[in-house]
């Protein structure tokens, strides 16, 4: 008499993100990690250090640089920083196309 187990659905990580405070998939979000060596944009999602979670929508990094992020963060960007960010936020893509990316969507609420 053996017992068949089923299958438990794997865990998905979540985090919210600064800039609209909705929480998604940690995958879909762009980590920002404070390390020894300042503030960088953390593409693996590895580094060491504090980090915070924005979406890749230029509204939420606008929200997030605001303020926000610098709180999460518990620094005060450096000029130089601060353009890093900014440039980042200015090669994103407009609200209209990441609204269409099936990939924003995913994770939302039930």
């Amino acid at each position: 008499m053996s017992r068949k187990t089923l299958a438990r659905p794997k865990h998905v990580p979540q985090r919210m993100c600064i800039g609209c405070r909705e929480a998604l998939a940690k995958r879909s979000l762009v980590r920002v990690a404070r390390t020894p060596d300042g503030v960088k944009i953390d593409p693996t999602g590895k580094a060491p250090g504090r980090g915070a979670y924005v979406h890749d929508r230029r509204s939420c990094w606008e929200a997030a640089l605001r303020g926000s992020l610098e709180g999460a963060l518990k620094t005060q960007f450096t000029p130089s920083e601060r353009e890093t960010l900014e440039i980042h936020m200015r090669s994103l893509a407009s609200e209209g196309s990441a609204e269409s990316d099936p990939k924003a969507t995913a994770g939302g609420a039930a």
